[in-house]
């Protein structure tokens, strides 16, 4: 290794311990590339980090992210999912484990709807962790699946992520969101096949609702059912439908979800200037972390480039042996371990730029990849020191659930999805099928 080498070394190295530390990801990245720009650069690094500030703000695409963020916090504030989660309570209620049934199924259905985690995770523990608590479920299972429920936002289209990683990589975000449905599904009907051996083999952590509370299940139920969820269905319908039948792009189907999000909220009765307002300022927060964070990641890789870095990479991860799936099985564990310290959209632009060598190198599908990647990121939302979604359901949870108690929970679901991960990589086509056969072959 040259002294330019080591130097990119210690710059990642610097990089993990402050944010360890507790320094927000954004200024550490930002912080990090100036000052080993200065050494290594010269006051060049100012030109250059306008540059990367202007070239995320001149991509379309991003405009995508606010967007999808407001549709998300619009329909948070429409009291949608308390009707879909009520129908689904009442339909499942009487079956074993039905309650934590209907709220990975609720999860799944407002997955397709906000594209980010906070408001569905949020709501969802605020509407079934009690109902749960109530019927003496375990209290890890209850908040394992409010954490692996509600992350799911991030994978099912219109996810953020997606978005993000779309121009990033130069990959259409179409194919990404095509792409992505079939895994997103993937978990979430591995979550139901747990939930309903673990409740059959130990019934007392699971146990259905009281005969006594039980609607009549026959036509009028299964029609409330189908009758509350057709908002949700209609919001699907008017961004992915658009997305994949080829109206819409994914900038302008944002549009759509957020125009339709206001109509629904409207519909409820929900749509008042101090819920805008609100929603607009969530949106305004969210969206300033994301492109800060983006900005920081552009500054540090052109300096950590700059400085041979990722050369470095690419060449000790070809050199490993066994063959590319070793090297692809290390990558997939470099980002599972990075989770637990730094948060999913750090490892999407610091270390995912740094790999998409490698993965061209070794004749791996970019798309197939990628979907990967966002399905290794999925385990970063419960993998604690820092885990949004623990710290959301945490905040939100009932004063008797405990942190230990939601740790405990969410051990299976991580194990689920590196489950799930390990089918897709077995499997390509369950990532690589939708996409090819409605949008076309290729990944741009």
């Amino acid at each position: 290794m040259n002294p330019e080498q080591i130097a990119a070394i210690v710059m990642f190295t610097v990089l993990l311990a402050i944010v360890i530390g507790g320094v927000h990801l954004a200024f550490a990245l930002i912080f990090i590339g100036v000052v080993f720009g200065l050494i290594y650069q010269g006051l060049a690094i100012f030109p250059m980090a306008m540059l990367q500030i202007f070239d995320v703000m001149e991509s379309e695409i991003l405009i995508a992210v606010p967007l999808f963020v407001f549709m998300g916090t619009i329909l948070e504030k429409s009291g949608i999912a308390e009707k879909v989660y009520q129908s689904l309570y009442e339909l499942f209620g009487p079956v074993r484990g039905g309650l934590a049934i209907a709220t990975i199924v609720t999860c799944t259905i407002f997955a397709a709807c906000t594209g980010v985690i906070a408001a569905t995770v949020t709501t969802m523990t605020l509407l079934a962790i009690p109902s749960m608590l109530k019927r003496k479920y375990d209290k890890g299972l209850a908040t394992g699946v409010v954490c692996a429920g509600g992350s799911l936002g991030i994978l099912i289209p219109p996810s953020v992520m997606l978005v993000m990683y779309g121009p990033m990589a130069n990959l259409s975000v179409a194919k990404l969101f095509a792409g992505a449905l079939f895994p997103g599904l993937l978990l979430s009907g591995l979550y139901l096949a747990y939930i309903f051996l673990r409740s059959w083999i130990r019934p007392k952590t699971a146990p259905a609702i009281a005969p006594e509370e039980r609607p009549p299940i026959g036509l009028k139920l299964l029609k409330d059912t189908a009758f509350y969820m057709l908002p949700a269905v209609f919001l699907i319908v008017a961004v992915l439908g658009s997305i994949l039948g080829g109206i819409t792009s994914p900038t302008e189907a944002s549009g759509v979800g957020a125009f339709c999000a206001m109509i629904l909220a409207a519909i409820y009765r929900k749509l008042t200037l101090q819920y805008v307002k609100e929603a607009a300022y969530s949106t305004l927060i969210v969206t300033s972390m994301v492109f800060f964070i983006i900005f920081g990641a552009g500054i540090f890789n052109v300096v950590f480039l700059y400085l041979g870095g990722g050369t470095l990479i690419k060449n000790a991860l070809i050199a490993l042996p066994f063959g590319r799936w070793f090297v692809l099985a290390i990558m997939m564990f470099i980002l599972f371990i990075g989770g637990f310290f730094i948060s999913w959209q750090g490892l999407l632009y610091i270390l995912v730029p740094i790999f998409l060598p490698v993965v061209e190198a070794l004749g791996f599908d970019q798309l197939w990849f990628a979907l990967l990647v966002c399905v290794n990121l999925q385990m970063s939302f419960l993998t604690p020191p820092f885990a949004y979604a623990i710290f959301f359901v945490k905040g939100a949870s009932p004063p008797e659930i405990t942190t230990w108690d939601i740790y405990r929970g969410v051990i299976p679901f991580v194990t689920l999805q590196a489950i799930g991960l390990v089918i897709c990589i077995l499997y390509p086509e369950i990532i690589l099928w939708l996409p090819r056969v409605t949008l076309g072959g290729g990944a741009r």
